[in-house]
């Protein structure tokens, strides 16, 4: 790589490794914890990419996007940022960000996208004075993982095209919830947001009031391959012909498209009306890392309405993180707003969590009595299980760094126990470099208690 890189965080090892990294890639770099300072580079010319964190000391990184724009018209910024929401993306598409990407971020990948933005020569932004609107922060879309967070770089992109939109997914993975904010988050959110119903479409005249109703903003037509055939012919009709006020339409599909269009079930006339672009909603296995993420949002909602403090032990924990969750998300939020009143102490138990879960907890495989199975052996069981809940699908892509995280974490913290947290010792037992150990104990989020994530 050949340039100028400005860095701007409030951490400073953070500075320090990509001022490393950078340099040794063979840029030129400026790290500061200052958006004063980093501006005023900006504002000198120098620089051909901005890293930028969004919380910093001295204000907002994404709140200085526009000025940088309206400065250095093309200049890329790529966002850094610890807030893993769906907010940070959109608001950093809004801002017209180069990319973005969430803490804890892939060292190659951010050097990867910072090497393409050299490469590339941008054109100025369309609107280099876009104001931020101040937004509610709370939505029902929490995720760090990978698949979550290239879901909420997809949906910043299409969020303002008028094309429509089918998001797919399995049942409580929270489609209907992620149709409702990007309507309540897009150019549209002053217009209605109307849910169009079977009753609704069953009679000759329920397209056209449904348009009506809906006056140039959201139409969201729920499970549309549950809908007769004749009712999807009645759609056809309604989007081919929506009037002098046409509405966004989106729909949701908890089955497969391609075996619906190959079997019945979903005109194929339809699907290629309704499906400007697909968004797929993971199901929560797919994100299991996400798990403990989104139950401490919960408990935190549930306390805002009124529950009592609560908080997950490890073990407790562990066990969600266990639990194969056939009602995804949906019967995530509740299994956690039900223990958030009926925990028996502050700290949320393993026992309260398989109480909660009830006989379910069978969905874990049981291996009581298997002391003489080979660690390959359960290693197998377990994988088929795993390629068994996707039924006919396969597992989605990166299941080999899956596995392998799975393995390794249980394996150091084990590890770190049976040597009393001594580090040296415990690279020693498993044959590694202390500084190797340091590193994994630190991207694992291993013992997050008494350490501070890097990045």
């Amino acid at each position: 790589m050949d340039g100028t890189v400005l860095v701007a965080d409030d951490d400073r090892t953070i500075r320090t490794v990509l001022t490393q990294a950078l340099t040794r890639a063979g840029c030129r770099v400026h790290a500061t914890s200052s958006l004063t300072t980093l501006m005023r580079w900006v504002a000198e010319g120098k620089g051909d990419v901005v890293i930028s964190d969004v919380m910093m000391p001295d204000g907002n990184g994404l709140e200085m996007l526009p000025k940088i724009a309206e400065d250095r018209p093309g200049l890329p910024v790529i966002v850094i940022s610890a807030q893993n929401t769906i907010m940070t993306a959109i608001k950093a598409a809004e801002a017209d960000a180069y990319d973005y990407l969430p803490k804890p971020f892939d060292l190659p990948e951010l050097m990867k996208r910072t090497a393409k933005a050299l490469n590339e020569t941008r054109s100025a932004p369309v609107n280099s004075r876009i104001q931020l609107e101040e937004r509610p922060e709370e939505l029902p879309l929490v995720g760090r993982t990978e698949v979550m967070q290239a879901l909420y770089r997809l949906i910043a992109r299409v969020m303002n095209s008028d094309m429509p939109l089918m998001i797919t997914g399995e049942s409580g993975t929270g489609k209907s919830l992620i149709a409702k904010a990007i309507h309540d988050f897009s150019d549209r959110r002053n217009l209605p947001f109307v849910t169009a119903t079977p009753g609704q479409l069953t009679s000759l005249e329920g397209p056209a009031q449904l348009l009506t109703q809906a006056k140039g903003g959201t139409v969201l037509i729920d499970e549309i391959a549950d809908l007769p055939d004749e009712i999807q012919a009645r759609l056809v009709r309604m989007i081919d012909t929506p009037g002098e006020h046409a509405p966004r339409f989106m729909a949701t599909c908890q089955k497969n498209v391609n075996e619906l269009l190959e079997h019945g079930g979903l005109r194929q006339d339809l699907y290629y009306r309704i499906c400007g672009t697909e968004l797929r909603v993971p199901a929560l296995r797919e994100r299991v890392e996400d798990i403990a993420l989104l139950a401490a949002h919960f408990l935190i909602r549930a306390e805002n309405e009124g529950a009592p403090h609560r908080v997950l032990d490890d073990d407790a924990t562990d066990l969600l993180r266990h639990y194969a969750w056939p009602g995804n998300v949906r019967q995530l939020e509740n299994v956690i707003r039900s223990l958030a009143l009926t925990a028996r102490g502050e700290e949320i138990s393993k026992v309260d969590v398989a109480s909660a879960l009830g006989p379910q907890t069978a969905a874990e495989p049981n291996v009581t009595g298997a002391s003489n199975e080979k660690l390959s052996d359960s290693v197998a069981r377990h994988l088929q299980r795993y390629f068994d809940l996707h039924g006919d699908m396969l597992p989605p892509p990166g299941l080999y760094t899956r596995i392998l995280r799975e393995v390794e974490t249980p394996m150091i913290e084990i590890a770190l126990s049976a040597t009393s947290g001594n580090q040296a010792r415990c690279a020693e037992l498993l044959g590694i470099n202390r500084n190797t150990l340091r590193k994994k104990i630190t991207d694992l989020d291993i013992e997050v208690t008494r350490r501070r994530k890097l990045m």
